[in-house]
């Protein structure tokens, strides 16, 4: 199952907005149903997006994989990889080297 967090919509702060995703991101993990995350951070200024890519740099290993937006295409590994578990027949960000969507493979 995938999960969809649209964090980039609300006009949340920095800190608001990541403390949401951490939240959202352990109930996810805890709850055993959902395999991905697509964080929706939009373009704006580009603040969030590298915000939330930190956070999940620093969060190192506790995730499958992470793959930004302009990566999940047919050409990537974790994508296919990921669409599969999933059972993702469509995802309108696929291929579409969006910026302004990260997606979470959970373990």
């Amino acid at each position: 199952m995938l999960k969809v967090l649209d964090i980039g919509h609300s006009n949340y702060s920095l800190d608001t907005a990541l403390s949401i995703l951490e939240t959202e991101v352990s109930q996810a993990m805890y709850s055993g149903r959902v395999k991905a995350i697509k964080i929706i951070h939009g373009h704006g200024t580009g603040a969030l997006r590298k915000a939330v890519r930190q956070w999940c740099e620093d969060q190192q290993g506790r995730f499958r994989a992470v793959i930004p937006g302009e990566d999940y295409d047919l050409f990537h590994a974790d994508s296919i990889a990921m669409r599969q578990e999933c059972n993702l027949p469509y995802d309108p960000d696929f291929g579409r080297k969006n910026r302004a969507v990260t997606y979470l493979w959970l373990w």
